[in-house]
């Protein structure tokens, strides 16, 4: 069905005679075939987003559906990849039309010409559904990926084999009465539409990152959801980054949404160069990247957020463990409040639409841990991790406050911390986590049973010390009891030797959580015997200067090798202070 042109205004173009398109279809716009998306119908007219330039488009230039909405191409490729907001692949539009994207280029989202070795995992005979493996493809040295039956297509596979195909042959044959049906490594799957499940679950185990300020204190768990919010330069990119690289995740989806590019160049220059930590392996073997900077067009802004959870859904369904990131959502609204305005909707706060909330909850309602369809009880999880851009950090406008109505995890950067050159900069007063009550279990297995009281010691003192700084800004430290002081030293000690981290050291940038566990066993040891030492009348100067408490300063430097040295430290730091509990001091 082919309409034509009434109005161009931007990303957006208004096309008549389309009575038979559906929402969310996708239509080629102009003589070059610029891919667009229907978002309105009023009657035979249609408002496109499109997602390329437009400048050149005229009144009475076709505009022709495609019949079918907005979609990925799912198999064997995608690892590795750098895709923009519509998963055109970046390396090939280089290929094809230089470092300029050339309007309406044409390319395969995934190859379709390579050739992949494909293992059958069943046999003729078997009985097989939507979501049951039938096969697998090993992608990348890291991703073993699995060959999944198509949704809608049931039955008894009278043909597979095994042997080397590309994505658009057929591997396998599926029979249901006189239904045949022939099934390739590709697939499509609608971005805007949820990929099913046989049940969602409670997360209940952590994702663990390496971050001490985020496993300790703020803990995200498998399947969960979390916002970073804070103003430029407070680090939300490098957090982001950070637990690209580091997290206990299968598979990293990165989407750069809106973002300037030398971030997402920064990306590309030293994933390939860092090693996973499992295998040894590039970062990138395990990575999909979907790149989408401000120079590029508005309106694709919104598209890259499906794109990207779409791609993590399909390897959540393969059993992975995947960890979505989105920098930054605050783009992606910019993108709405642009298209919602040349709609002439009726704006909301700012000018942002009124469905604002209701968007940003079907992008992180579709992260959590689920049993997957297909035979079996194989469970995966997407965990989606939003960076926020308020304007000047102010987290009362409108998106930061629809993403904390949403998410259970907020880490909101501090520009104070940051300016302080304390990293990551998330500030331990304002930030919170409502899944470290669910995990207490796994972390008394796991960690150890004391690993939570320790968690609410640090909290605690990290509070006392806020309480008590106005005293000490008002009348300075000496006004302060011995008891209070040791809390503030132990206090500084959380902050200086635990919570910052720096990301650029080859030990520091990550922790395990056992060694987590013994650091903050180190602190807590020095806080109860500093304690009983200023209780036996001991000089406060002694305590605060003994020789084991600077090893506790340089014990995160301790590689993970040398975790044996804790216990070493701890009863030099133990013998120390029990033999300053003598004497007397009647200024106690």
């Amino acid at each position: 069905m082919q309409g034509k042109i009434v109005k161009v205004s931007g990303p957006l173009t208004v096309a008549e005679n389309m009575a038979d398109v559906k929402m969310y279809d996708v239509v080629k716009v102009g003589d070059n075939g610029l891919i667009g998306e229907v978002i309105e119908l009023r009657g035979d007219k249609a408002s496109i987003q499109v997602y390329e330039e437009t400048s050149g488009l005229g009144v009475g230039d076709k505009v022709e559906s495609t019949g079918h909405a907005l979609s990925v191409e799912l198999g064997p490729g995608l690892i590795g990849g750098i895709f923009d907001g519509i998963q055109r692949p970046l390396d090939k539009i280089v290929a094809a039309s230089g470092d300029r994207i050339s309007r309406g280029v044409k390319v395969d989202n995934i190859d379709h010409e390579k050739k992949w070795l494909f293992e059958p995992t069943v046999k003729v005979g078997a009985e097989v559904s939507f979501g049951d493996v039938i096969g697998t493809v090993r992608e990348t040295p890291i991703v073993l990926h699995k060959i999944m039956v198509p949704q809608g297509v049931s039955g008894r596979i009278t043909k597979i084999e095994k042997g080397e195909f590309n994505v658009t042959e057929t591997v396998a044959v599926v029979e249901n009465g006189d239904k045949v049906y022939p099934v390739t490594m590709l697939t499509r799957w609608p971005v805007r539409k949820a990929r099913p499940y046989k049940e969602k679950m409670t997360p209940d185990m952590p994702m663990v990152t390496g971050q001490r300020v985020i496993d300790t204190l703020f803990p995200i768990a498998k399947g969960g959801v979390a916002a970073v919010p804070g103003p430029f330069g407070s680090g939300k990119t490098v957090v982001q980054h950070q637990l690209a690289k580091w997290a206990d995740a299968d598979i990293i989806i990165y989407v750069g949404c809106g973002e300037r590019g030398n971030e997402m160049t920064d990306v590309l220059n030293e994933f390939p160069e860092l090693k996973d930590p499992k295998t040894g392996e590039p970062l990138m073997k395990r990575t999909v990247l979907i790149a989408n900077t401000s120079d590029m067009p508005v309106a694709a802004r919104e598209a890259s957020i499906y794109t990207g959870i779409t791609i993590a859904e399909y390897f959540r369904d393969m059993g992975y463990d995947v960890a979505i990131m989105a920098d930054s959502t605050s783009r992606w609204a910019e993108a709405l409040r642009e298209m919602s305005g040349r709609l002439e909707e009726m704006p909301g706060d700012e000018g942002y639409p009124a469905y604002l909330s209701s968007r940003l909850a079907e992008f992180y309602e579709r992260a959590g841990i689920v049993k997957v369809a297909g035979s079996g009880n194989v469970v995966g999880s997407v965990t989606a991790i939003g960076a926020v851009s308020p304007p000047g950090g102010d987290l009362s406008e409108p998106v930061s406050q629809a993403t904390l109505r949403i998410v259970k995890v907020f880490w909101g950067l501090s520009a104070s911390l940051a300016y302080k050159r304390h990293f990551p900069a998330i500030d331990w007063l304002i930030s919170y986590s409502l899944y470290a009550d669910r995990m207490v279990e796994w972390f008394d297995k796991n960690v150890g049973e004391d690993f939570m009281p320790l968690r609410a010691f640090i909290m605690n003192v990290l509070q006392e010390e806020a309480n008590l700084d106005e005293i000490v800004r008002l009348v300075g430290m000496d006004a302060l009891s011995y008891k209070d002081r040791m809390t503030m030293e132990t206090a500084k000690m959380v902050r200086e030797d635990y919570l910052h981290q720096n990301a650029f050291h080859e030990t520091d940038t990550y922790t395990s959580l056992i060694k987590q566990y013994r650091m903050l066993r180190l602190i807590k040891t020095f806080y109860d015997l500093g304690n009983e030492a200023v209780a036996s009348y001991a000089e406060l100067d002694d305590i605060l200067n003994c020789p084991a408490k600077e090893r506790i300063g340089r014990a995160k430097y301790l590689t993970e090798a040398e975790i044996g040295a804790f216990d070493e430290i701890e009863a030099q730091l133990t013998a120390q202070l029990k033999a300053l509990c003598v004497g007397g001091n009647d200024d106690v």
